[in-house]
């Protein structure tokens, strides 16, 4: 079974979190921030990895150490239920368009985190939430979970429908990724032997 739990406590944040890879989609998230919630139902739903979130942080000073927070407590849960990797198909890709908008993921599950962040955003603020704050949560996520995670924004004007489209990109993209590979169930995709490390 590809379950995990983490708990993640600090002077700045609480935050419990557990996935099911193999799940249906559902999913029961609070943090504090409605944008947040919403944009992370959106991976839960379009991954199908189950998803609970619990978070608590210092939201009077403001959303940074909760967004960035939660984005390393479910990359790191995501990355517990990996394991050694073994027997996934590694890589994935969406393209995901949302009415004038159009974004572009791309993933490997390399266990060698880095992020390109290709996406602008014509507002500086989405509700109570800076903009800003979008990148730090992919940076951290791509981290945790150790991904090389590409994303891009190829066109657009609204920034809900650019937001949007990046994270139900994220989502279809590392539910191709995560899905077991029944031509190699029991091996690690790649000629090392391991993921990780250097190239």
């Amino acid at each position: 079974m590809r379950k995990a739990s983490v708990e993640r406590n600090t002077k700045e944040t609480q935050i419990r979190v557990e996935v099911d890879l193999d799940g249906t989609g559902a999913y029961d998230v609070s943090t504090g921030i409605g944008f947040l919630d919403h944009m992370l139902e959106q991976l839960s739903r379009h991954s199908l990895m189950n998803l609970t979130v619990r978070a608590k942080g210092d939201l009077h000073i403001d959303f940074h150490h909760t967004t960035e927070d939660s984005a390393y407590a479910i990359g790191e849960a995501v990355s517990k239920a990996l394991g050694d990797r073994k027997g996934i198909v590694r890589y994935g890709q969406a393209l995901i368009p949302m009415d004038e908008t159009l974004t572009r993921v791309a993933l490997d599950c390399s266990n060698r985190p880095y992020l390109v962040w290709k996406v602008k955003f014509t507002r500086p603020k989405l509700g109570e939430m800076d903009t800003e704050l979008f990148k730090e949560w992919f940076q951290a996520f791509a981290q945790s979970a150790g991904l090389t995670l590409h994303v891009e924004n190829l066109y657009g004007e609204n920034s809900h429908h650019i937001v949007e489209s990046c994270y139900k990109g994220l989502a279809r993209a590392l539910k191709q990724a995560i899905d077991i590979d029944p031509r190699q169930a029991n091996v690690i995709p790649s000629t090392k032997g391991v993921l990780g490390g250097s190239m």
